[in-house]
């Protein structure tokens, strides 16, 4: 193991399982909850950011994100002396944006309707040469750090990982991660049906993007498209897309609040409303649902439970 690998799996939390009889009686399926909401920062990005952060020689870096990249990049530059500049729409959630500002990092709010995340990274990166512009998932660094989850989950004989997925860095890490350990394991995308552009991608075999940023709930899966990076992972990878409707992931909301008393932000809620969309395609098997974050805003969620 290099110094770079150890140092990161010293670095991030290991995942949090939670087995919940109520809900696995409620469902009727063996269920087993793997929770990043304890991960530093909140959610599964820390494992990407630091890895990173740690990687590229560069003092300053800067990215685009929704708020929970963005919060990690910070808190991961915070803790190796480096300076990071943080993309955000400004309709992100106010916790995020204030968290993100909280962990050192420049703020630099826009309006997605006028100017592209991406687009207006480039813009400071033309300004600013020295620094490394960074992909929240299409990044190798980004999908090699995610990949430790992939990695634990590996352990656990799960027969079917169902994983949230915008950009696709988290399911393409763990699909490498389980790779790397076994490669049996039947890996599932749960993607919102208002921004299912890695489904619609998937079922044709090319990279379909968004016409715009779909305003779905899931705030962490608001992308434009799969990562280029991503993509031939996640072909080779995963079983299948779920695409889950609004009402669906909020109801998975809040069965994470009544029946395991898990917080979890509505993207986080993905993969348990993937099972409630399609349950019989997990019928008598031993089921994974990986809760990506738990970073909401109070009011999003009180009007969400």
């Amino acid at each position: 193991m290099t110094k770079l690998a150890a140092d990161l799996l010293n670095a991030i939390r290991p995942t949090t399982y939670i087995v919940s009889s109520k809900l696995n009686e409620r469902l009727g399926i063996d269920l087993t909850i793997a929770s990043e909401t304890f991960q530093h920062t909140g959610s599964f990005k820390f494992r990407a950011a630091y890895n990173l952060a740690a990687s590229v020689p560069n003092r300053e870096i800067l990215t685009a994100s929704s708020g929970n990249f963005g919060q990690a990049l910070a808190y991961a530059c915070r803790l190796l002396g480096k300076k990071c500049t943080v993309v955000m729409p400004a309709n992100s959630a106010a916790v995020k944006i204030e968290a993100v500002r909280n962990f050192g990092a420049t703020v630099d709010l826009i309006d997605t309707s006028k100017v592209g995340r991406n687009e207006r990274v480039a813009e400071i990166a033309a300004i600013k040469p020295e620094a490394y512009a960074a992909s929240a998932y299409d990044d190798d660094f980004v999908i090699a750090g995610n990949s430790t989850l992939g990695l634990e989950l590996a352990g656990q004989n799960f027969d079917s990982i169902i994983v949230p997925v915008g950009g696709g860095g988290l399911i393409s890490g763990i699909i490498l991660g389980l790779e790397k350990a076994d490669g049996q394991t039947a890996v599932y995308a749960a993607e919102p049906l208002l921004a299912n552009d890695g489904a619609r991608s998937f079922r044709s075999g090319k990279l379909i993007a968004n016409e715009k940023e779909p305003q779905t709930i899931a705030d962490g899966a608001r992308t434009i498209s799969l990562g280029i990076r991503n993509w031939p992972v996640i072909q080779r990878g995963v079983v299948d897309f779920i695409e889950v409707a609004e009402e669906t992931i909020a109801s998975a909301l809040r069965l994470y609040f009544e029946l395991a008393n898990l917080k979890c932000e509505p993207t986080g809620a993905l993969s348990l409303g993937a099972l409630l969309t399609v349950p019989e395609k997990f019928q008598n098997k031993k089921v994974c649902v990986v809760v990506s974050g738990g970073n909401v805003d109070a009011n999003l969620y009180k009007s969400l439970i």
